[in-house]
């Protein structure tokens, strides 16, 4: 059994100040209810990552940070999205705890589960993934096209946990093997079954939002599905050629019987015919093409190095932290 660890729970913002204020005092109350009954230490803390919010986000960070020491954050120069949000949040205090468990502030997330994931971990577990229960508080669409995007992944052949979001414990040498990651198009859900170590599952069924909207919406959800499955897999170009080979097979075919047609003399010029092949090896290709020069970009991307993330700002307790570590 390992003893009560210092967590830091990592909470992505991105204009939340409808939110936050409520949201804010659960988070610290199941901290102070963790380190009562002996869970985990009472050096734990809140790691809150402003995701280059144009509200009053920061502010309401940076102030409850200089009244509350377990309160810490960083602020993003501009919005870099919630994936890379969540990875600045992780590298922050991957040398300044003993595990993670990262969470939207919204209060979706069944606060309670920390509990179970906490005793997982003094288990033995360096990963536990919050796994939710049911899609109950999902419209109809956003639940059938959730269980779609999870089973072309595991088709794809994508290692990634079935409804799971990004609300998991990480132990700080998974973070620190994280850390070796160097990709810019950042799929968290899919690297970090990749990082490996024990692994196990806590379930919970989701809430509503608190307060204020979503901010993930239908575009979004699809960008962040593309990046998922360019990122992790990439038999979709083995598909274009399996395709390419079987439209290759009947053009072949094709051709004979065109040929058959003409030496026999039963061939009709047809103008529709024409068209319709034209107009459908035409679609195909642009389909191929569209998919080869997503992952052509992805690769461009990466070939650039540029930073994933770019903390303007930390707090006061933050900056102290990163000057001592400095002079070390």
């Amino acid at each position: 059994m390992r003893p009560a660890p210092t967590i830091a729970i990592v909470i992505p913002c991105y204009n939340e100040e409808a939110v936050l204020p409520k949201t804010l005092p659960l988070f610290l109350g199941k901290l102070e209810e963790l380190a009562r009954n002996e869970q985990i230490s009472s050096d734990s803390y809140l790691m809150l990552v402003d995701d280059g919010s144009r509200d009053a986000t920061w502010n309401i960070v940076s102030t409850l940070a200089r009244h509350d020491a377990r309160v810490r954050g960083i602020c993003q120069s501009r919005n870099r999205g919630h994936q890379n949000a969540v990875l600045a949040g992780l590298m922050e205090v991957r040398n300044r705890c003993d595990a993670s468990i990262s969470i939207d502030c919204d209060g979706q997330d069944d606060i309670n589960a920390m509990d179970r994931m906490v005793a997982r971990y003094r288990e033995g577990f360096d990963v536990v993934y919050g796994v939710r229960s049911n899609r109950d508080t999902d419209s109809a669409f956003k639940r059938s096209t959730a269980q779609l995007f999870y089973k072309l992944l595991a088709w794809l052949g994508a290692d990634v946990v079935y409804n799971h979001a990004d609300y998991r414990l990480l132990s700080a040498q998974v973070m620190q093997e994280l850390a070796n990651f160097r990709e810019v198009n950042i799929y968290l859900r899919g690297m970090v079954p990749l990082v490996g170590f024990k692994s196990c599952e806590v379930s919970y069924e989701r809430a509503r939002r608190i307060a204020g909207s979503s901010h993930y919406p239908l575009a979004k959800m699809l960008g962040l599905a593309l990046d998922g499955v360019t990122s992790l897999s990439i038999k979709p170009i083995r598909l274009i050629i399996a395709l390419g080979a079987l439209i290759s097979f009947f053009s072949f075919i094709g051709v004979i019987w065109a040929v058959v047609n003409v030496l026999a003399g039963w061939s009709v010029s047809g103008w529709a015919s024409i068209i319709s092949v034209i107009c459908l090896l035409g679609g195909v290709q642009l389909i191929c093409l569209g998919v080869i020069g997503e992952y052509v970009g992805k690769t461009y991307l990466e070939a650039k190095a540029r930073p994933r993330y770019i903390i303007s700002e930390r707090t006061q307790h933050m900056e102290d932290e990163s000057h001592l570590e400095e002079l070390q």
